[in-house]
């Protein structure tokens, strides 16, 4: 959805509510105003989910693609809020059943808070892993090739796959975060497209879980039903399954703090149509995760997939490599090497501006606990 789209939409509801509201088929329109929304997050999650397999920079999974993914939820927040809140009576808010769903959903906000700061902690990783696929690229490069430069390469390809493999348990991989950090302070920590890099986050606690935090914002969350299914209820569900589906994807996607167990069921209502894209993308992602998770990996993300891959056979051919080497086994190298020099160079292009959409993610949580912390204030007590 374009931004001009998204302000027509706001503009729509913002018109009714101004009109009376007890003016006959008021209620109608907010149906209307309701099935409109999903159809829109129906388009936004079909379009995720055809993301090609045959084009890196959009591929499923990509630095590229879970950009989208957040911008879908920006969407989805600014949307979902406008139709909970704008021009509403603060009453309505305070009354049941959204006394109980609203607190419920402000708690899953808190914990998609401190998944967002552990996640941009896991960017670090990537981070790290990109500069040291960088100095095996740099080694395998040069001219002539001999057998210092396949040491050095070998060196970096082994600390890559040692980093990628990192055990998420406790704060090993906080502790690799840190050791990027370190390594980005040898350049005078500065990002040559994005100016003065910083760190977007706090350190998450020792024994943090992430995927306890999804469990825990999995609890209680369940689809509305009957009349509720019409009205107030259905956009609180709406938001409140956005946010811990994106949460989800963002954990199994990028290094996180002890994701074990992170296949867990989301309740989603695959009953209506603004869903199926949705639930596909979580099958698919889920049975991704499967097959990876036993064997100990950093996360799905694409890039990282194509490093592992890439890295792995460069580190076959290291160990064997003796001058001055086979013509035909140099050609097929070099095409890896400069794969993996693209897949690093996509790295470098698009890992801070995530990072930074991460960060705005996270500040909008904030404000949206705030303002519905502060409804609820006007209409009635706090459950």
């Amino acid at each position: 959805m374009t931004g001009t789209d998204q302000s027509s939409f706001l503009g729509r509801i913002s018109i009714r509510r101004n009109q009376v509201n007890a003016m006959e088929g008021y209620h109608e329109q907010e149906i209307e105003d309701l099935e409109l929304f999903q159809k829109q997050l129906s388009d936004r999650f079909a379009e995720l989910l055809s993301a090609p397999d045959d084009a890196p920079t959009e591929a499923f999974l990509s630095i590229s693609w879970i950009r989208k993914l957040v911008d879908v939820f920006l969407c989805c927040e600014t949307e979902c809020k406008a139709i909970l809140l704008m021009e509403r009576d603060a009453a309505q808010i305070s009354k049941p059943p959204l006394d109980r769903l609203i607190p419920e959903l402000l708690e899953r906000v808190v914990k998609a808070m401190d998944i967002c700061n552990a996640v941009t902690n896991g960017l670090e990783l990537v981070r790290h892993c990109q500069k040291l696929a960088e100095i095996a690229v740099s080694a395998l490069e040069q001219k002539p090739f001999g057998e210092g430069q396949a040491r050095r390469a070998k060196k970096a390809l082994v600390s890559l796959m040692s980093a990628m493999h990192v055990d998420d348990k406790e704060s090993s991989v906080q502790k690799t975060a840190e050791r990027s950090w370190s390594f980005g302070r040898r350049s005078g920590n500065k990002d040559r497209h994005h100016g003065h890099y910083r760190s977007l986050s706090w350190q998450v606690a020792k024994h943090w879980s992430a995927s306890k935090q999804i469990h825990a914002m999995t609890m209680n969350l369940a689809a509305p039903r009957g009349p509720e299914a019409s009205c107030l209820p259905a956009p609180v569900y709406i938001l409140s399954l956005i946010i811990v589906f994106v949460m989800w994807v963002l954990i199994a996607a990028i290094p996180c703090q002890e994701r074990s167990g992170l296949t867990t069921h989301l309740p989603i209502n695959k009953h209506v149509n603004w869903t199926h894209s949705l639930a596909s993308i979580h099958d698919k992602i889920g049975e991704e995760w499967k097959k990876k998770e036993k064997k100990g990996m950093a996360g799905l993300l694409y890039e990282m997939q194509k490093m592992e891959k890439l890295g792995q056979s460069l580190i076959e051919f290291t160990d064997s490599y003796q001058f001055p080497g086979e013509k035909e086994k140099l050609d097929e190298v070099a095409a890896q090497v400069a794969e993996l020099a693209e897949v690093c160079r996509r790295m470098d292009e698009g890992l801070v501006p995530l990072q930074m959409l991460i960060r705005e993610a996270f500040h909008r949580l904030v404000r949206n606990r705030t303002e519905f912390l502060d409804v609820l204030e006007q209409g009635g007590p706090v459950v």
